[in-house]
């Protein structure tokens, strides 16, 4: 089709932040541009009064249901921001010719450092150092180190392995689960591949980096954190719905686990009651692993490209349907 007769929807409220030639470029080659009116994540309904007309849809953590995808009257692709599509209705899409791109491995070092980060945190016990020194206080707090330590990666994936990569400077045991076993990389980077259940035993950091699906949702549940090594810590930078929330509450509370590092959650943003972000073992943070400087510029221009080229009648680089 002829792009300036084009029309789009960009929700992802990063978009072009690092990079404003991500917005210039695109206005400057389509139609018109319709940017996210609410500044958050967008609701079914939201989605469907923004999607008549609308030909490329560059979307962010939206819920892209069939009841949205019902108002989308000319919609061609739709440009996941990012790598998970479970908020998007991939049958639905089939159904009506919609194309559907996401961006790969645009923000792998980055959700792995926030994992690595976490850990440091929870570990040596960081945001309370800090913020006893700004009541005037000088506490002793000793802390775990990393060295001696066996840390499991649950998903050995894209994420995972530069996670793994971090990891071997730090002089630790490196387990991992994974469905499909890269063994070619396990050699090279120290990491030792074993039983989701020996992972999960035998490790003092559990990393969580499995992709949202049935059988994995809800996966950490009571009797997966009864199985979890009594004082270890749970690190989540993946999707907040593969965590039974109150299982989590319970192992806090009991002291079973000494804490958690949570950067998603099943209802985003939590509710300020959600008992989790009152435990001051648990470090909880806004869905940032994404967010830095070199994840949204990569995420930004694989999606624009794979809008721009079905548009064009071209086969995008990142299809997923």
């Amino acid at each position: 089709m002829d792009l300036r007769q084009a029309r789009f929807l960009v929700t992802p409220t990063s978009y072009g932040k690092d990079d404003p030639r991500l917005k210039s470029e695109l206005e400057s080659q389509v139609g018109s541009v319709q940017y996210n009116p609410t500044g958050k994540p967008l609701t079914s309904a939201e989605v469907a009064a923004l999607l008549p007309g609308v030909d490329a849809y560059l979307a962010g953590l939206d819920v892209i249901d069939r009841a949205a995808l019902e108002c989308a009257d000319r919609l061609k692709v739709i440009a996941r921001y990012g790598v998970g599509v479970d908020n998007v209705d991939l049958e639905a899409c089939k159904e009506k010719g919609i194309i559907v791109t996401n961006t790969p491995g645009a923000n792998t070092v980055s959700v792995a450092e926030l994992a690595l980060g976490l850990m440091l945190a929870l570990m040596r016990h960081i945001p309370e150092g800090v913020e006893s020194v700004r009541q005037g206080k000088w506490p002793r707090l000793s802390g775990l180190s990393l060295e001696g330590k066996t840390v499991g990666i649950l998903g050995l994936g894209a994420i995972g392995k530069q996670l793994a990569r971090r990891l071997a400077g730090f002089d630790c045991r490196i387990l991992a689960y994974d469905p499909c076993p890269n063994l070619e990389f396990a050699a090279a980077n120290q990491v030792e591949f074993a039983t989701l259940d020996e992972v999960i035993r035998n490790s003092d950091v559990v990393s969580l980096h499995m992709p949202l699906t049935p059988e994995t949702r809800g996966m950490v549940n009571d009797d997966f954190l009864a199985r979890m090594k009594k004082g270890s810590y749970l690190i989540n930078t993946a999707r907040g719905e593969v965590i039974d929330e109150m299982a989590l509450l319970r192992a806090l509370e009991s002291g079973h686990l000494r804490g958690a590092g949570l950067d998603a959650f099943v209802v985003e943003p939590p509710d300020p009651a959600n008992p989790l972000l009152h435990l001051p073992q648990v470090i909880a943070t806004p869905h940032l692993g994404a967010q830095t400087d070199g994840a949204t510029k990569n995420m930004g221009w694989f999606a624009l490209r794979d809008c721009l080229a079905v548009l064009c009648g071209e086969e995008p680089k990142y299809r997923v349907v």
